[in-house]
């Protein structure tokens, strides 16, 4: 029997998902939002979505081509074709999509974040308090998408590589399990399962590289338009260094929550088969993330604008409340609100945004579980 699945959004991930999980066999449904849906009119003029085999002299993964069940404008149709919604796309777009999505949602649908980012939590939270509450979805969040994927041309992609698996929870916890085996058929790689979705955020391996080394490296990323290897250029001894200190931060906040994170290099080394004795060697020498020059080339890359808001002050806030110190995370955050007038620690993914306020560490643990 074949498994429908809607992808809501059409960016890189989006694409990839859908071209990926028709190749799996599923049958596929690919929302683009207004504003967003010239790569819908791509795929629609060259009847599918192209994988390439090789890019700028690179050897690529996944080459093919897929045609696409069903592409669409129409966000009710997009939830109406499935039980299964996947929604690959930022952070800050989780919110609106859902509120959009509410009015068409029926219970019994599992709705996979990729990333997560907590997002679990806020989207259960809108869904009980817009008057939803009757509506029994499974929220799942993966702690990001499993590809390294950009969009290179008119509905062509290049897949520069895949994690051999992808670690998600579900909300509540007790449903992971459940969660994994409707969603297994789909995926191009294994789902293994963590203890619940706070879990799941702090073990994004974005947290690591992205936002620290974005804000270490600004001046040549922006004089230089990003004209860089990111993992290769912007890691050197003494950012690594700095980096470590703040992995140790997020090592502290798992404990504070008795959660036993994996460090980032057993991460790294688990998802992309490698053997690296350090962090720095994995920015060095990882081949999925040294095929092509892809560097920020701003403070508003999402680097800094989802990594730092969604991944970095949810660990703030957790640290405030069980007392753990994060001088590197928090610098990183006031310098990121520099650089963008911004005010992450208020507008940022909070325990507040998160439905977690107020609560104890024991009741907001048993939450999620």
């Amino acid at each position: 029997m074949t498994t429908r699945v809607a992808i809501i959004g059409s960016g890189n991930a989006g694409l990839t998902a859908a071209y990926h999980l028709t190749r799996q066999g599923a049958e596929v449904c690919l929302y683009g939002a207004a504003g967003f849906d010239q790569p819908l009119a791509d795929i629609e003029a060259q009847g599918g979505i192209t994988a390439l085999a090789s890019c700028n002299d690179v050897e690529l993964s996944f080459a093919g081509f897929q045609a696409i069940d069903t592409i669409t404008r129409d966000l009710k149709q997009a939830v109406d074709y499935a039980d299964i919604l996947i929604l690959p796309v930022p952070s800050f777009a989780q919110e609106p999509l859902f509120r959009s999505m509410l009015p068409y949602l029926k219970s019994g649908q599992l709705i996979m974040l990729m990333p997560g980012n907590y997002g679990s939590l806020v989207l259960n939270k809108i869904k009980c308090d817009e008057g939803y509450q009757d509506v029994d979805i499974t929220f799942v969040d993966a702690i990001s998408i499993p590809w390294a994927t950009r969009i290179v041309g008119p509905a062509e992609l290049a897949i520069l590589g895949m994690k051999t698996h992808l670690p998600v929870a579900a909300l509540p916890g007790s449903r992971t399990q459940a969660a994994i085996a409707r969603l297994q058929p789909l995926m191009p790689l294994p789902l293994t399962a963590l203890e619940n979705v706070i879990m799941a955020g702090l073990e994004n391996i974005n947290f690591g590289g992205h936002p620290l080394l974005t804000t270490l490296n600004m001046g040549l990323l922006e004089n230089f338009d990003g004209q860089f290897n990111y993992y290769k250029d912007c890691c050197s001894v003494s950012t690594a260094r700095a980096a470590a200190v703040m992995e140790a931060e997020r090592l502290a906040i798992g404990q504070a929550l008795g959660l036993n994170l994996k460090t980032e290099l057993e991460a790294m080394n688990a998802l992309y088969d490698m053997e690296c004795k350090t962090v720095y060697d994995v920015n060095r020498t990882s081949e999925t993330h040294g095929k092509l020059n892809s560097a920020p080339n701003c403070s508003s890359n999402r680097y800094i604008t989802e990594d730092a808001a969604y991944l970095l002050v949810p660990c703030y806030e957790f640290a405030q409340l069980t007392g753990v110190k994060t001088p590197i995370i928090t610098a990183c955050l006031h310098i990121d609100n520099a650089y963008n007038n911004a005010d992450y620690f208020k507008d940022g993914r909070t325990l507040k945004q998160m439905g977690l306020d107020g609560m104890p560490t024991a009741d907001m643990m048993a939450f999620v579980a």
